[in-house]
């Protein structure tokens, strides 16, 4: 290794920042998260520099630098515009034995800084070794969706309760295996979820009692997004790395069923139009079933599950059997399919409203409220609209849509495979019928689609 990483502890230590610019006010900041006392030696500093003067949070000498301002400081950073400067302080700081930093200048230091994730106690850091300080940031930035801010409170709960764990279990190997079953279980999720006092309750009921007990399951309702896996949340991200079991819908994605845990069971219970893999009412049965064997089941769907999702019936029957459960929404394919396609919802000067309504038949009819749909001023978005498309064009210039009113349809949105195509609410079928598009394919009605090929800029294939 070229550096050592070691984390200091700098609470009420002094350290010295000389220089008063924009990479100064970064790193007098950090000093001040880590509790130190900082004093800045600049004849002039930043207006943020200035506010935690006025709060009483900082110490400015204003002068040049000079040697005198260097005495048993604990941390020093040199954070000029001016190299000989910096030199000068690690020159004199390196005979009293004081650590020294040159911004942008890691050969020349004692020590760098890294790229932090603050998740205190709990602190993560990343370092180039400053050969690539962009790359450290970007992988922080990865390491931000597999440690939510939730792992803060983990953190300050197994710290609470530390010496009690070493009291009740004498063996390390046995201390290791309590805490393993903390972060694999129920108490890790409630924290995770929110839900500190029942995480807390249940880890003081497992150290008052060693016999085992079996735990009630838990069920995560979760939106997959319209396709990118870029688009999934970062707790989305989590339960999907908690799973026992996976029930998937056809709309997700082979690409975002790659970020589930390995050992996790994978359950195709897709639907499409006419065939159903597993009808609705087994599938809420299964999420029953396998919760109640106290397994961790993660229900994946496409887009949001409450919109359009069939979600709000399946955890109604969780709820029915006291079965605890988590919603995460998703972006729903009507958010995600306009903005790769470029075409905003809403536009100051196109559309003040926004309509969602679902394009499946029923018993081979349409039944919309068609006097909302054709309203002015607004965007009509239709789900699963392409086996009715003939009867919706057909209808809504029968309530007095224009025939011209323009429209879109967006083929796979979010994904390589993304096809958008312009035409009429009149000229719709036979565009459907000439280019045959295939499921998922979004429906967009209203004057804001004639903003994509001004706007469009997510390019597939």
């Amino acid at each position: 290794m070229d550096y050592l990483p070691i984390f200091l502890d700098l609470k009420q230590q002094d350290c010295l920042v000389v220089g008063g610019g924009s990479v100064a006010t970064r790193k007098v900041k950090l000093l001040l998260k880590a509790q130190a006392k900082v004093s800045v030696v600049s004849p002039e500093i930043s207006d943020a520099l200035g506010t935690l003067v006025k709060q009483g949070q900082l110490r400015w000498v204003q002068s040049t630098f000079k040697a005198e301002h260097i005495t048993d400081q604990r941390l020093i950073i040199a954070a000029t515009d001016n190299e000989q400067v910096n030199h000068l302080v690690h020159d004199i700081a390196k005979q009293k034995h004081i650590l020294t930093n040159l911004t942008d200048n890691p050969d020349d230091s004692d020590f760098i800084f890294a790229s932090v994730l603050d998740r205190s106690p709990i602190i993560v850091a990343v370092s180039s070794g400053g050969e690539s300080p962009v790359l450290a940031r970007n992988l922080r930035a990865r390491l931000e969706t597999l440690i939510p801010p939730a792992y803060s409170k983990l953190g300050e709960l197994m710290g609470k309760y530390r010496e009690t764990v070493k009291q009740k279990f004498g063996e390390l190997r046995q201390r290791r295996q309590f805490w393993d079953s903390v972060l694999s279980g129920p108490i890790a999720d409630h924290v995770m979820a929110g839900r500190e006092g029942i995480a807390e309750q249940i880890l003081q009921q497992q150290l008052a009692d060693e016999t085992e007990t079996v735990e009630t399951g838990e069920v995560f309702l979760v939106g997959a997004g319209p396709g990118d896996p870029e688009l999934l949340t970062f707790k989305a991200l989590r339960l999907m790395q908690q799973a026992d079991i996976v029930f998937y819908d056809r709309l997700v994605s082979k690409e975002i069923l790659a970020l589930v845990r390995k050992e996790a069971e994978l359950v195709y219970v897709g639907k499409q139009r006419a065939w159903h893999a597993v009808r609705q009412e087994e599938i809420n049965n299964l999420l029953l079933e396998h919760a109640k064997q106290g397994k961790r089941v993660l229900r994946l769907k496409g887009g949001d599950p409450f919109i359009f999702g069939r979600g709000g019936e399946e955890i109604d029957t969780l709820a029915e059997n006291a079965i605890p459960f988590q919603v995460v929404p998703g972006i729903t394919a009507a958010s995600g399919c306009a903005s790769y396609a470029g075409i905003p919802l809403t536009h100051r000067d196109y559309a003040q409203s926004c309509v969602f309504v679902t394009g499946q038949l029923k018993e081979g009819e349409l039944d919309l409220n068609w006097s909302v749909l054709v309203k002015p001023r607004q965007t009509v978005v239709v789900y699963m609209g392409l086996a009715g498309l003939p009867q919706l064009s057909q209808k809504l210039q029968e309530h007095g849509m224009p025939a011209d009113m323009p429209a879109a349809l967006v083929q796979q949105g979010t994904t390589e495979n993304q096809k958008v195509w312009l035409s009429t609410i009149a000229e719709l079928p036979e565009l459907a019928e000439r280019e045959k598009p295939i499921a998922p394919t979004l429906l967009i009605i209203g004057e804001v689609t004639r903003l994509h090929e001004k706007l469009a800029w997510f390019r597939s294939g």
